[in-house]
């Protein structure tokens, strides 16, 4: 069972950028279902959409795994026959407890946890790619190299799952979709210390973009077929098929 998060309870003199170290990975996930509105249905639904799109003799790809939920969703749901998922996180404290996790549950799908840059990674003969809640966290300037190899990579009718936080251009939307995070996070027990303390951490780490710069970077890689399908305040998922 997750430890509660309880890593900016406490007043810190100097706050420090935040890093997924083996403090975070210790309480990912109450931290993240206490942060991201909608997480299980995103994660529920990367299933379902595996289950329609991973195909047989192909590989699937959870870039940015953490502790492998979309691995776990995607495991349990696929029908295919002779497929392998990469379980890739930066992260060696996270790649660790993933292999750890996604080892207490038995699965026929051969599993390959790696930690890797995912700019380095080989992507090739995939159905299906998931990059849930980590283009956020690599430098600006690289996410369309990654949104590219991830198309060449997808064999035709292969799938990229792709999940974010986002920012507005319109600043009363942006105030608003803010506030009722915010609230959010209230009502599932942080304090406005950790509020803060968290948002200053994270601030030079996490770099969120708007919607239309998402849809203009999977047009440059070449997707034809994108849409959001989800989307709770300022957290949303998005689908993009290869033709």
């Amino acid at each position: 069972m997750s430890k509660r998060d309880n890593i900016y309870a406490s007043p810190q003199h100097q706050v420090k950028d935040f890093v997924f170290d083996d403090s975070v990975v210790d309480v990912f996930s109450d931290m993240i279902e206490r942060s991201v509105p909608g997480y299980q249905t995103i994660i529920s639904t990367i299933g379902h959409l595996a289950k329609a799109y991973v195909t047989d003799d192909s590989h699937i790809y959870d870039l940015g795994a953490s502790l492998g939920a979309a691995s776990l969703s995607i495991r349990r749901n696929i029908t295919s026959a002779n497929n392998t998922l990469f379980a890739v996180d930066y992260s060696q404290p996270m790649a660790e407890k993933c292999r750890k996790h996604l080892l207490n549950y038995k699965s026929n799908v051969k599993t390959i946890v790696l930690c890797d840059d995912v700019l380095k990674l080989d992507i090739h003969n995939a159905s299906m790619v998931v990059l849930n809640f980590t283009l956020q966290f690599i430098a600006a300037d690289l996410r369309e190299q990654l949104i590219k190899q991830i198309y060449q990579g997808l064999n035709p009718g292969g799938i990229l799952v792709l999940s974010e936080k986002l920012i507005f251009n319109q600043d009363k939307i942006q105030h608003t979709l803010n506030d009722l995070h915010l609230d959010f996070k209230r009502a599932h027990g942080y304090s406005e210390l950790e509020i803060s303390q968290k948002r200053t951490a994270i601030e030079n780490v996490m770099k969120p973009d708007d919607l239309d710069t998402h849809y203009q970077r999977l047009k440059n890689a070449g997707f034809n077929q994108f849409n959001q399908w989800y989307q709770c305040f300022n957290f949303c998922s998005l689908i993009a098929i290869k033709d």
